[in-house]
């Protein structure tokens, strides 16, 4: 992920041209719905000055040529520069991901072998949290070396960090074979094995019987093969369709339902849709789905190896209303009472980026990126006063989503789509280039990923960081003086939006000034529907126009969240407990039938901690720190707050249920280990085993007692499909809260100023109002 360049955004931002000095952190921003009314002068000057190096740290050294995380050449081979320039948790730049392909490359013991290899997944070993620790201490922002313990006759700083390293997914589309592969990228002085070795491999092993995430090369090659399939066009052409260009082939992973699907082969079963003669330059394809011919390709091979065309179903007739541009090319007309509607920084943002640490008033984290999960926030603290940096979490992300489809019958049953394990969240994410949703000052992150190939490709303003109005914080009028102090809210917004086939969805996670974290999804895009023949009903969707109807559905996310509430690297002082409130028995503790109260349960073991939802009883978790205290004497702890949820509709012997059983809770904690990242195992895609993953790793119903406490939420919700969600769906919103509990002494929240605004108005109102009107007037 990129931060030293950001390119211009025409459509949607202004960007400012001053270029950063060579001891200043980069002053990439970008500013969204600016008022074109201020001086230009006083504009670029206050951009200018957005962004300043940490406080209390002396300005970085000039790097010696050449520049960090850039590629040079020997003989035109790929070589590291300066292996210390990236923080540990840093996403991989183009040239360390140029220098680990180049190497397993490289380790190839045949020029077939070489050939044959197809690079799904390049990522950043996760570095041990000491070496974070350690980093963060001497290294790089936040230069706190009370994260290393303190030792007799003091610390001993080390000259340099360990070498990164890189785990490769490779698949060998000869053999069918996944490997995986663990590449040290350490500095490169000279040329060895020909030029061909630019790093070093630490490890590599074959993982039988599995089946990696699907490319979208693969989808391309797919989409072609069977619009090129003679069979295939004889049965577009029985539904009046010949010319292959208006087809769409939608590729999806076949899950797995039985040995026919089993990882020797590497499968997909497409949908089919079709567009129509039409001029609209974004058509709808969607609205006239292609049922009753039955597909199934081969994606090693590229062939079709199963066809059938099974029942003639026609083409629904086109509908007027399947289109979404804007204006006559929807044939419509939009509405025009809209006024602009401007957020103004003038003094720019509150926030401060250094690499990928960013500082935000008490806040403060590091940012990263990978194909599968898409964004990741690290070493979430709070820089509490004289308590000084207050660690939160380790790592946040969602790293895994699931859309099960509650129809029966054929193709819909067969679709479950996981959505990062079987493609990859992040490898779909947007160029926020082609479509901005942000206002006011936005510091975008570019992101980098290996292609099929092996090549990188960049995805240029992929994660989007900016500030956002949040109506109220607190208010609190007295009424005997009739004198009010409120104070907005502000939050701070990182995110990224990907589109998987038909859908769109928003990962956002929001810092609040009070305390709180909170996670967003927010889902749009197009239904996935189903064609009916005439007269034809189906109990298991929503008719939405003539001859189409939308399956019901839901979608399932999971977020997996390293907890460290007070806890420095190395300390495993948190534990979990469950919080629900109980109604007092009528009796003499209860005489007035009012009583009710909260009861707590510590979570001792995995297994006891397999726990759901609960509105009925206000249940929520809270992970405490064992040995850390406020003022009363209680221990500090943050709270997990559930928002509206579901758990699976299915019944408990559903197919994708096999690969899915995490569904089966809202609620999962386990003891961090480090090779327990995703909840269905690393490789869902055509997987025969059952329970994979999390649902396996519990069985060992470790100590969570106190422990580094990992949580996976999982959170869904039911989606019956509405006739006003289409022709595209309005954002619909899922999420949750973590909040602070107990973790302050009092609320956060009181230091934050009031606005200007109100200090004006406020004046004027003691000045024109008797303090005792308001007394006189209750009396």
């Amino acid at each position: 992920m990129a931060t030293t360049q950001e390119k211009t955004t025409p459509t949607c931002c202004i960007n400012n041209s001053s270029k950063p000095s060579a001891t200043e952190p980069v002053k990439d921003w970008k500013v969204s719905g600016s008022d074109p009314s201020l001086d230009p002068v006083r504009k670029r000057d206050s951009v200018t000055t957005l962004i300043r190096p940490v406080e209390s740290l002396p300005d970085p050294p000039p790097p010696p040529p050449p520049p960090p995380n850039t590629i040079s050449s020997t003989k035109g081979i790929p070589m590291m520069v300066r292996a210390q320039t990236s923080h540990p948790l840093d996403p991989l730049s183009a040239a360390e991901i140029s220098v680990a392909v180049a190497t397993v490359r490289a380790a190839g013991a045949t020029p077939e072998v070489r050939d044959s290899m197809r690079f799904v997944e390049v990522v950043r070993v996760e570095p041990d949290k000491q070496v974070v620790a350690l980093a963060d201490a001497y290294f790089f922002p936040p230069f706190q070396p009370s994260l290393i313990p303190r030792t007799k006759g003091g610390p001993i700083i080390p000259t340099k960090l360990p070498p990164r390293r890189a785990r490769l997914v490779v698949y060998n589309k000869r053999s069918n074979e996944t490997s995986i592969w663990v590449v040290e990228l350490s500095e490169v002085h000279a040329a060895t094995r020909g030029g061909h070795h630019r790093g070093k491999v630490i490890s590599s092993k074959v993982v039988p019987d599995v089946q990696p995430p699907m490319d979208a090369v693969e989808y391309a090659e797919c989409e072609a093969v069977v619009k090129d399939f003679p069979p295939f066009r004889e049965a577009m052409k029985k539904r009046g369709i010949e010319d292959m260009d208006l087809v769409m082939v939608d590729p999806w992973c076949v899950g797995y339902h039985s040995d026919a699907d089993a990882p020797s082969r590497r499968l997909a079963k497409p949908l089919i849709f079709c567009r129509t003669e039409s001029d609209c330059p974004i058509e709808n394809g969607y609205a006239r789905p292609v049922e009753g011919i039955h597909v199934l390709v081969d994606m090693q091979n590229m062939v079709v190896i199963e066809f059938e065309d099974r029942k003639l179903v026609h083409l629904p007739p086109a509908d007027p209303l399947r289109n979404y541009t804007a204006g006559e090319t929807r044939g419509g007309v939009d509405r025009s009472d809209i006024k602009p509607l401007q957020i103004v920084q003038p003094e720019g943002p509150s926030f401060r980026v250094n690499g990928h640490f960013v500082e935000w008033q008490k806040w403060n984290f590091r940012i990263g990126f990978t194909p599968r999960e898409g964004l990741i926030i690290y070493s979430v603290a709070y820089v509490d006063g004289s308590r000084g940096r207050r660690p939160v979490a380790h790592r946040l992300s969602f790293v895994e989503m699931v859309v099960p489809y509650g129809d029966p019958n054929d193709p819909h049953y067969r679709k479950n789509a996981f959505d990062a394990g079987e493609d990859g969240l992040g490898k779909n994410a947007h160029s926020l280039k082609k479509g901005c949703d942000c206002l006011g000052y936005i510091k975008y992150f570019d992101a980098h990923f290996t292609n099929f190939a092996g090549g990188v490709d960049t995805i240029e303003n992929c994660v989007c960081l900016h500030e956002e109005d949040h109506g109220i914080l607190w208010k609190h009028q007295d009424w005997r003086t009739g004198l009010a102090e409120v104070r907005r809210s502000r939050r701070l917004s990182v995110s990224f939006i990907c589109t998987v086939a038909n859908y769109e969805y928003a990962f956002f996670w929001h810092f609040y000034q009070d305390g709180k974290i909170e996670a967003e999804v927010k889902l749009t895009g197009i239904l996935s529907l189903g064609a009916l023949q005439p007269g034809e009903v189906r109990k298991y969707g929503t008719i939405i126009a003539p001859g189409l109807y939308a399956p019901v559905h839901q979608h399932f996310f999971v977020a997996r969240m390293d907890m460290a509430v007070d806890c420095k690297p190395g300390e495993a002082h948190n534990q979990v407990v469950e919080m629900n409130v109980k109604v007092e028995e009528p009796g003499k503790n209860n005489v007035h039938n009012n009583a009710f109260y909260a009861e707590e349960e510590l979570l001792k073991s995995e297994l006891q901690a397999m726990r759901d939802c609960n509105p009925l009883t206000a249940r929520h978790w809270i992970i405490r720190n064992t040995r850390t205290v406020n003022r009363t004497g209680q221990l500090t702890g943050y709270k997990l707050v559930p928002g509206s949820n579901c758990l699976p509709l299915a019944g408990s012997e559903a197919k994708f249920l096999r690969r899915a059983a995490f569904l089966k809770h809202n609620l999962w904690v386990t003891p961090y280990a480090h090779d327990e990242m995703y909840p269905g195992g690393e490789f869902p895609n055509q997987n025969p085993r059952v329970g994979e993953g999390l649902a396996t790793w519990v069985k060992q119903n470790r100590s969570l007692e106190e422990t580094d406490i990992v949580l996976w939420y999982v959170f869904g919700v039911t989606h019956i499909p509405r006739l006003e969600d289409w022709p595209v769906m309005p954002v619909d919103r899922i999420g949750f809260m973590l909040m602070p509990h107990g973790f302050f002494n009092c609320s956060p929240a009181v230091d934050v100023p009031p606005n200007e605004s109100d200090l004006d108005l406020k004046d004027t109102v003691i000045a024109e109002k008797p303090v005792q009107n308001g007394l006189l007037a209750k009396l």
